[in-house]
């Protein structure tokens, strides 16, 4: 979340990506870097353990969402 953030601020399109578990961390990362209102992804944990049919399935939601938010920024 952290890098996400500081891209956008050096003008990089970014969106971060979490895990359920880590929903909370993120939205407090935001919050910790003045940018409360920051969009992140978040796909269904765990990821070590998950075959490659579900990592293909994970990212195309994952895709599509963050295509939805940078499409939706000024």
């Amino acid at each position: 979340m952290h890098d996400a953030i500081i891209c956008e601020r050096l003008g990089i399109p970014s969106v971060g990506i979490m895990t359920e578990p880590f929903r909370s961390a993120a939205a407090l990362m935001g919050r910790v870097l003045g940018a409360s209102q920051f969009e992140f992804v978040t796909i269904t944990h765990p990821i070590s353990s998950a075959s490659a049919n579900d990592h293909s399935a994970r990212s195309r939601i994952a895709c599509n969402e963050i295509i939805s938010i940078l499409s939706g920024r000024d």
